[in-house]
């Protein structure tokens, strides 16, 4: 009896071990490499950018230029489709006031939709090319990098949609790409232009630091880890992807990536999306080490993506392309053709 006892103490000891584990939940699925797990075939008209996943509605928010569609992030469906806009590329979420925001780049503008029923409610004025967007729930502010003004304009969550005004426009001093909250009073802007990270105060709301992304250069994509206090900037020229500290910016690693980076995300991993169809994935493997550990073939225009953290999937939106070509010498997409990429790891379709 006494045996008895002693086994059955330690297999429930053993079973809270393996339950505490990090990264033991859902082992099958967590382990293997990555892979293009679905396809959804969405088509209609338009091009694409930014994808902007809603994880706890399990919705995906893609800007199709003119109008911007809801999707179910399960199973592809459509379920609404935000008419009104002339040049669009994001969307934010901000929830508690039960608004989305799409940033319109010719208009220069962003145009508020309400989240539950998805009308449009009105838009609010930013600055000359609206481009990135994100709302930080520390300052309650949606953030709109606008390139050609060289700004971040700034507007509050629950401005009036139809007589409302942005904030003052902060003056970045070069082309803003993508942006990145901390959370706790730090907005971090890629200055395409100029090869750095701007560092903004939302309290003193004025730029407060630059970090050079040498090695790398023309820094596009961004995503940050909060939690270690580190920056993941996808580079184009060259090809890299940057890791560095938020707390003063000293380069952690450069790591080689695909063609055309145009969107960074933080998970377990750093994902880098790139236009010629690669999905570069990189991993700590030591304290302040980090290695690209796979490149996921995707598909040519794959050059954005958004990431579901409850699920850790990977969205890419793209489509298929002919051989007409447009103004850069780029393969034009085929009509109705639009599709997004579903990217999962391990346990197969």
């Amino acid at each position: 009896m006494a045996m008895a006892k002693f086994r059955l103490t330690w297999l429930i000891i053993g079973g809270l071990v393996l339950a505490a584990a990090p990264g033991r939940c859902g082992a099958a699925e967590e382990s293997g490499e990555y892979h293009v797990a679905q396809v959804f075939k969405i088509g209609g008209k338009g091009s694409w950018d930014y994808v902007t996943v809603d994880g706890r509605n399990k919705l995906l928010y893609l800007p199709r230029t003119t109008h911007t569609l809801v999707v179910d992030a399960t199973t592809g469906a459509v379920k609404a489709d935000i008419k009104g806009q002339e040049g669009n590329h994001g969307v934010a979420i901000a929830r508690r006031a039960n608004r989305g925001f799409i940033s319109d780049g010719k208009d220069g503008s962003v145009v508020i939709f309400d989240l539950k029923t998805n009308a449009v409610l009105g838009k609010v004025k930013t600055a000359d090319d609206a481009d990135a967007i994100l709302f930080d729930r520390a300052s309650n502010k949606v953030y709109v990098s606008c390139g050609d003004a060289n700004a971040l304009v700034p507007v509050s969550a629950d401005v009036d949609p139809n007589s409302g005004k942005a904030d003052a426009a902060i003056d970045l001093g070069g082309k803003p790409e993508a942006l990145a909250s901390d959370g706790q009073g730090k907005i971090y802007v890629n200055l395409v232009d100029k090869n750095e990270v701007a560092v903004v105060d939302t309290k003193e709301m004025k730029v407060v630091n630059k970090w050079p992304v040498a090695p790398g250069g023309s820094p596009v994509g961004m995503a940050i880890d909060r939690e270690h206090h580190r920056l993941f900037v996808g580079c184009r020229k060259p090809q890299k992807l940057v890791a560095m500290s938020t707390e003063d910016g000293h380069v952690i690693a450069d790591l080689p990536i695909g063609v055309g980076c145009d969107a960074t995300v933080f998970d377990v991993d750093v994902f880098a999306s790139c236009r010629d169809g690669s999905l570069s994935v990189a991993r700590e493997t030591s304290p302040g080490k980090f290695e690209i550990v796979q490149t996921v073939k995707t598909r040519p225009g794959a050059k954005t993506c958004g990431v579901d953290r409850s699920t850790h999937t990977i969205y890419l939106p793209t489509a298929e392309f002919g051989e007409e070509k447009d103004a850069r010498g780029r393969s034009k997409p085929k009509p109705d053709s639009f599709m997004v990429l579903v990217v999962k790891r391990g346990g197969g379709q």
